[in-house]
Order: C-alpha cells, then sequence, then structure tokens
C-alpha cells in the first residue's frame, strides 16, 4: 500500500522531476534497500564476506559501502559487536565518502548522531590527528559515543553542545568541517513513513533558518584552506540549493568545487537551476540523490575556503602547539574532583525533544548507560596514573608509555586537543579506572586497542562460547591466563574478561549485550 504523501509536498515534486516524478512515486512501491560500511581499520571486504556468509554487493559511490540481504540480519552477528562494519542508509554513506579526510587533520563533526558519519570520519583518520563529534541533544551524543567506542575510534572528541559554544573556542581551527544538517527529512518519506508527520508539523522554512544559523557557526571554525561539506536528507530546494546559493552570497571567500570529485560514473542528479531563490550557483557541482538510484534521499555541496591549508605534522608527532594541549590535559586531571559539566540546553526544546525522540529509534538499545569517566574515582589522580601504568605494562604493553590523563577518577588516553570548558562526554579512550583499590579496564579500551593485549581468549563464530559471551555470560577459558584478557573472535575484539579457575568472568557492557 502506497504511503500517503502530503499534497502541498506532491505538487513541489512534481514541479520539479516534471517526467522523472512517475518513477519517484514509484520507487515507494519497491522494497527498501539495505547498506553496511566496512571498519577499513579491522577488515577488508573480502574478510567480511568469506567469514560472515553475508551475500555483500557494492555500493558503488563508496569504497567501502555494501548492499545486504535484510534476512542476514547483520546486527546480532558477533562481527557487528565487534566493531567490524556499521549498518547505514546507502545514500547516507555518500558524504563522508566524497569528502577526503586525511590521517592527522582536524575534522569537525557539527551534527554528528547517531555516528554514521562520524565512523566513517573517525576511520579515514586512522587514529590520527583528532574527529570533534558533536550532537545537541545529550541523548543522542551519548548513542554517538557508543557507536565510535563499538567502532574503536580512539582519537574522538565527542561534545554535546550548541554550535555556537564550540565557535566561540574554536575560530579557525579545523582542517575539515562536516554538517549533516537537521532537516525536513524528505528523503526519508520511504524509509520512515514517521517522518511525513514531522514535516506535515515542521515546514521546511523552520529548518532552513536552523541551517543557515548551523552553517554560520560552523564555516568560524574552518581554517583557510579548509574544506566543508554540508549535507541534507531532504529535497526541499530551500534547504538544498537556495541554502547553497544563499551561503556563498555571505561568504566570498568560499568557491564551491565540485562533490563527486573525479568519479567514473553517473550518480545522482545536479541541482535544480531555478530552485536557488534568484541566487547565482553552478548547480553542475551540487548532488540531489533520488530514492530509485540505490537507497533513499541525500543532497551534497562541497565548499573550499581561501587560503593555504595547514600542514600536517610527521605521522606519529605531536606539533608543539599539541603538546602543550596534552600538558594542560595532564595538569586539569591533577586537578580534577570528579564532575562533569552539565548537559546542554537547546534554545528550542521541542526541537530537542523531537532529537531524543529520533535518538530512540535510531540508537541500539541500552545506549543511555552512565558512562563511569564522569564519576568521582576513589583514588588520587597519582594512584590512578600508576595503577593504570602497572595494568598497561602487563597487558598492554605498547601503550604503557602514551601519555595519559585521570578526569573524574578515570583514566584516559587523551586526544591532542585543547581544554575547552565545553560539555565534554569522551577525550580520547577511557581506559579505566581504580575500583576496590584495582584497576579496571574499560570496554572502550579493549575495542579501541584489543589486538594490543598480551593475553585473549580466541573464540570463533562456529564456537558457542561465542554467543554466551555476548550475551553476559561466564565461558570456559582455553586460551587466556589468568589475569584480565581480550576476548576475540576470529582475531578481532569482541571487549574483556578476567580469567579464574579456568572461566572467564564476562566484563562485556550489559548495555550491548544480545537479548
Amino acid at each position: 500500500m502506497r504511503v500517503e504523501l502530503p499534497e502541498s509536498f506532491e505538487k513541489r515534486m512534481q514541479e520539479m522531476l516534471g517526467d522523472e516524478y512517475e518513477s519517484y512515486i514509484e520507487s515507494y512501491d519497491n522494497p527498501r534497500q539495505y547498506g553496511l560500511r566496512i571498519n577499513p581499520m579491522k577488515i577488508t571486504e573480502e574478510e567480511l564476506a568469506e567469514g560472515s556468509g553475508f551475500s555483500l554487493d557494492p555500493i558503488p559511490w563508496t569504497k567501502t559501502g555494501y548492499f545486504y540481504k535484510e534476512e542476514d540480519q547483520p546486527a546480532r552477528h558477533p562481527y557487528y559487536s565487534a566493531g567490524l562494519y556499521y549498518l547505514q542508509e546507502p545514500s547516507a554513506m555518500t558524504p563522508a565518502a566524497r569528502f577526503p579526510v586525511e590521517p592527522g587533520e582536524r575534522v569537525l563533526d557539527l551534527c554528528a548522531a547517531p555516528g554514521g558519519k562520524a565512523t566513517a570520519l573517525g576511520a579515514a583518520l586512522q587514529g590520527k590527528g583528532v574527529l570533534v563529534a558533536n550532537d545537541i541533544s545529550n541523548s543522542r551524543a551519548k548513542a554517538l559515543l557508543k557507536n565510535l567506542e563499538v567502532f574503536g575510534i580512539s582519537n574522538a572528541f565527542v561534545t554535546n553542545e550548541v554550535p555556537q559554544n564550540l565557535a566561540e573556542r574554536f575560530e579557525g581551527f579545523f582542517d575539515k568541517v562536516l554538517i549533516d544538517a537537521p532537516c525536513s527529512g524528505e528523503g526519508m518519506f520511504r524509509k520512515d513513513p514517521a517522518v511525513i508527520k514531522t514535516w506535515e508539523e515542521e515546514r521546511p522554512e523552520y529548518f532552513a533558518k536552523l541551517q543557515k544559523d548551523i552553517l554560520k557557526n560552523g564555516v568560524r571554525m574552518l581554517r583557510p584552506g579548509g574544506k566543508l561539506l554540508y549535507s541534507t536528507c531532504t529535497f526541499a530546494p530551500e534547504e538544498d540549493e537556495g541554502q547553497v546559493a544563499a551561503f556563498l552570497q555571505r561568504h566570498p571567500e568560499f568557491a564551491l568545487a565540485d562533490v563527486l570529485g573525479n568519479v567514473d560514473y553517473t550518480f545522482g542528479s545536479a541541482g535544480e537551476e531555478n530552485r536557488t531563490g534568484g541566487l547565482p550557483l553552478d548547480v553542475s557541482k551540487v548532488r540531489r540523490i533520488w530514492p530509485c538510484q540505490g537507497g533513499e534521499g541525500h543532497f551534497m555541496a562541497r565548499l573550499i575556503k581561501a587560503g593555504t591549508p595547514r600542514t600536517l605534522p610527521p605521522e606519529g608527532e605531536y606539533t608543539p602547539e599539541e603538546q602543550l594541549w596534552l600538558a594542560a590535559a595532564a595538569e586539569a586531571g591533577k586537578k580534577s574532583k570528579g564532575k562533569a559539566a552539565k548537559p546542554v540546553k537547546a534554545a528550542d526544546a521541542r526541537s530537542t525533544r523531537r532529537a531524543d525522540s529520533r535518538a530512540c529509534r535510531d540508537a541500539v538499545q541500552g545506549t543511555s548507560r552512565r558512562t563511569r569517566d564522569a564519576g568521582a574515582g576513589e583514588a588520587t589522580p597519582a594512584q590512578s596514573l600508576a595503577a593504570w601504568q602497572e595494568f598497561a605494562r602487563q597487558y598492554f604493553p605498547a601503550l604503557a608509555q602514551r601519555p595519559a590523563v585521570v578526569h573524574g577518577g578515570g583514566v584516559l588516553l587523551p586526544v591532542a586537543f585543547p581544554q575547552t570548558g565545553l560539555h565534554v562526554l569522551r577525550a580520547g579512550v577511557f581506559v579505566g579506572s581504580v575500583q576496590k583499590g584495582r584497576f579496571v579496564p574499560e570496554h572502550h579500551l579493549f575495542t579501541a586497542f584489543g589486538n594490543l593485549c598480551t593475553n585473549c581468549e580466541q573464540l570463533t563464530l562456529a564456537d558457542c562460547r561465542c554467543t554466551e559471551y555476548l550475551s553476559g555470560r561466564e565461558v570456559e577459558a582455553r586460551t587466556a591466563a589468568d589475569g584480565w584478557c581480550c576476548v576475540t573472535v576470529d582475531g578481532w575484539p569482541l571487549g574483556g574478561g578476567k580469567v579464574s579457575g579456568g572461566r572467564v568472568k564476562n566484563h562485556y557492557p550489559k548495555a550491548l549485550r544480545l537479548l
């Protein structure tokens, strides 16, 4: 049964699409296409296809994306728990795929939850540089944090702030800024008909004003020579071509670049020349993606700021500026009293409630769990650092000499980033804390660095212990010695455990366990 679309929306789409309108409408009768994006830091497409048994077909507009069959149920596969791939609507993979991020850069994902584009950007950075992933909704920011943890991103700085607060602190700071803006969601009508109700209540004009404000603050944080990618999942011209054309009028220091670059295939369609509000725009350089082309709906534009890009530091090195930031973080950790900043209060409470509602729908169950790094520890900062270093020398010797700081009673391997005074959910990898006089590792330590652990309990997909572990039960120890261990599936880390008496006591987070 075809979904009932708002009359005013149908009329506008008929005007926009002309003879192609019938193809667009017919797409609502077609089954959804499902996509996953592999984690190139951990696995190749060949390894995933061979190990998982999934039927994978390449998505032509991204090197790491694949269509899968709904019956494969990849969300319940152990490889998903190991962070080997991320489930993402195929067209939504495009913005991050068409944004050339290099290891060592400073990258901002300003509207990042639930984490599809942030995990892709983080994987492109390969643990070097910094990814600032922000969302205005506290519950959605927590879902974002969970997805970055599972994916094993080690250099993420996750914030819950309004864009203006970030812009006031990071003027001209980032090499790349991605703004996947809140929008009227017209491209998601087929995937989720409930979005139609939202569209009826909040017209595109409302979101166009919101997007303008987000862009105003996002552009302030981009350094000379930097790149900004703007995207939406809507077809409304005032949110797409009109928004980009108006931005270029306000910011003559920016140039519009071809969003597809040097790709050798035809994908999507160019923008609408008569949909810019009368402002000039080379619409051949922006792209619309339609539901009949292999996904749902999206719009993208790439902009470049005049100036010379920042020279990146040699691989594995910090700039003098970054060394100062790490030193400041260590000093702040010594003075930490375990208090976390309060979440931001959105100016529009109704908008926040809608965002929170979407988080409940989009995020994996259980992502609202409390993160222990926000609570006070029982040890002094010096004791916490000493306990971590002793633990690391035994189980993660490759990490023992890395800079570590104490925040709120927990130990962090921090990203090189200025102290901010913002509401920060995570600033690197939370490796653990001292509890009852002993160091207890956190899940993120194993997802980010489990391959470095010297003591592993090795499971396989065929091993029934794999499902038992992911369900939260103790399992028999066969390969790990007594003490803390990393539990793996086919060599990829799942999480942690502690071996005693031939059993692995389960430390897989309750919120992530299979039901």
